[in-house]
């Protein structure tokens, strides 16, 4: 089975949870490096491999640009990129998370998609005190998966203000 089969079937098999209608405690984990994240599946709009992104001038930089999925404009953010790690090429694992935080749909880049997991509310640990208040705002938790643990991220708080408001009207072309 090539790449891109494998792909569309972890699509298929994540979408028929996601239909399933239990969502409470279950997260969307993906790869960035060797670490595992997750986002709340409640937020999860669709997971979709790499297209061609069209940049828009003056954006932050982890701001890459905009994509159009079925004729609706979205941003696309590359969350090394966001978490100021190095940036590296994408290729044939790397897919973009779409999200919705606030009315607004993003894109997230990650270097891999892995699963969709229920880690119940006692296996999440509040994260831990982190210097820089801007980091700690991206993380709502740790949760321990076997003998791993994920950095679960708080989606709602992946832009910054005056980022959710650019992007907005990006958003409205």
């Amino acid at each position: 089975m090539d790449t891109k089969d494998n792909f569309s079937q972890r699509l298929i098999e994540l979408e028929d949870v996601v239909d399933d209608g239990v969502i409470e405690n279950q997260f969307l984990t993906f790869k960035i490096g060797d670490e595992i994240y997750g986002v709340g599946i409640v937020f999860v709009v669709e997971i979709i491999e790499m297209i061609k992104i069209t940049p828009i001038p003056e954006m932050q930089e982890c701001i890459k640009g905009v994509i159009n999925l079925r004729g609706k404009v979205i941003p696309i953010m590359d969350i090394r990129l966001r978490f100021a790690m190095e940036e590296r090429a994408y290729d044939s694992r790397t897919c973009i998370i779409v999200v919705k935080i606030e009315e607004l749909e993003i894109g997230l880049i990650v270097d891999t998609v892995s699963e969709v997991i229920d880690i119940p509310a006692d296996h999440i640990q509040p994260p831990p005190q982190i210097n820089r208040k801007s980091e700690k705002r991206f993380v709502m938790g740790m949760g321990r998966i076997a003998d791993n643990v994920a950095i679960l991220l708080d989606v709602q708080k992946m832009l910054f203000d005056d980022e959710l408001e650019k992007l907005k009207d990006v958003n409205s072309l």
